[in-house]
């Protein structure tokens, strides 16, 4: 019991953000269903912790608020609740620390917030805390990476399509022939199933070599700097790199200008504002970004996260959102987050 206080006292003294009413309606985003290993259990649908049916508060739990991604993330979130009305966001980074992710879901559990929001570092490391919110009546909706515990939804991008399409425009472009580097990351499950949709696309393409495909970039732009820069000093000719996000695509990039390298492009995952900036520059190697929507995956979660506590039945509770492929060629036509 003075754990469950002192959280709750902690968790009082965080600012949230407070959203107001607005007669906007709801922003429609496409998506597609598929099957995946996320075990999706509405049964909590019946149980959600505010007995009179209305959203009042969201805690939302990040990889990293440094990253422009989640920034989106949190903004979809914020402007979603703004539309519900008189909802309190309280969106936190974890600094994709599975410890500090697992706290801030408890923290949100003792302060008894309606919906829980998170995207998680780890797939299996962060299920007793999921386990233990829903057991509490919590809602929990997981956003971008899937995660191995009941949740009552998980909307995410196609991540396998993401690296499937990246790939296969790397691939084209080289004609079928080159070296290749991929920028691995963080092990989430969107990273891993990029890699995989990344490789399933360049198996394609028995002239193409993959010089390597395990270096942790960490989804940063530092680790893009740092591991591009070894790869540099470790291989002379490099044809073109697959960064499994834009942030480590844009570090491979720099790395590049300071080796004076050109010999390559670079193709990443998000389609942020750092890749499109790059891609603007002629000098630049950034050629290509799998376009995510992470605004509107929040904005579907607070959706979705509402209707579960008003005790609507779910159509869908397990929600794919497609990408697209954005280059310099369409670039001008890419709405951007």
């Amino acid at each position: 019991m003075k754990r469950i206080a002192i959280a709750v006292s902690i968790l009082g003294l965080l600012s949230g953000t407070v959203v107001g009413c607005t007669n906007s309606s709801p922003n429609d985003n496409s998506a597609a269903n598929t099957d995946n290993n996320t075990a999706i259990n509405t049964s909590a649908q019946t149980k959600a912790s505010n007995q009179n049916g209305k959203l009042r508060t969201v805690g939302v739990s990040l990889g990293d608020l440094g990253n422009p991604f989640y920034v989106a993330v949190q903004k979809g979130a914020e402007r979603q609740a703004k539309k519900i009305g008189n909802v309190r966001v309280n969106a936190v980074s974890s600094g994709f620390d599975l410890n500090q992710q697992t706290n801030q879901i408890e923290n949100f559990t003792a302060a008894n917030t309606d919906l829980i929001i998170l995207s998680a570092v780890d797939k299996k490391g962060v299920k007793p805390a999921i386990d233990n919110a829903r057991q509490a009546g919590r809602v929990v909706i997981a956003v971008d990476s899937a995660v191995d515990a009941d949740v009552d939804a998980m909307i995410s991008s196609n991540n396998t399509q993401a690296g499937e399409i990246a790939c296969k425009y790397i691939g084209d472009r080289l004609k079928g022939q080159g070296n290749v580097v991929i920028l691995n990351g963080t092990q989430m499950d969107s990273i891993v199933q990029r890699v995989e949709g990344c490789m399933t696309s360049l198996s394609k393409y028995p002239g193409i070599k993959i010089l390597s495909k395990d270096q942790n970039a960490e989804g940063t732009r530092d680790g893009g700097l740092r591991v591009m820069t070894d790869l540099l000093t470790t291989f002379p000719k490099i044809d073109a790199v697959f960064a499994t996000n834009d942030q480590s695509g844009v570090g491979a990039d720099l790395a590049a200008k300071q080796a004076r390298r050109k010999e390559f492009f670079i193709v990443g995952v998000d389609g942020s504002p750092d890749a499109t900036k790059a891609m603007e520059d002629k000098d630049g190697l950034f050629a290509a970004t799998a376009a995510q929507n992470p605004a509107g995956m929040a904005e579907q979660a607070v959706q979705v996260g509402n209707d579960v506590i008003q005790g609507k039945k779910l159509s869908n509770s397990n929600i794919l959102v497609p990408v697209k492929l954005v280059t310099r060629e369409n670039l001008s036509s890419y709405k951007g987050w």
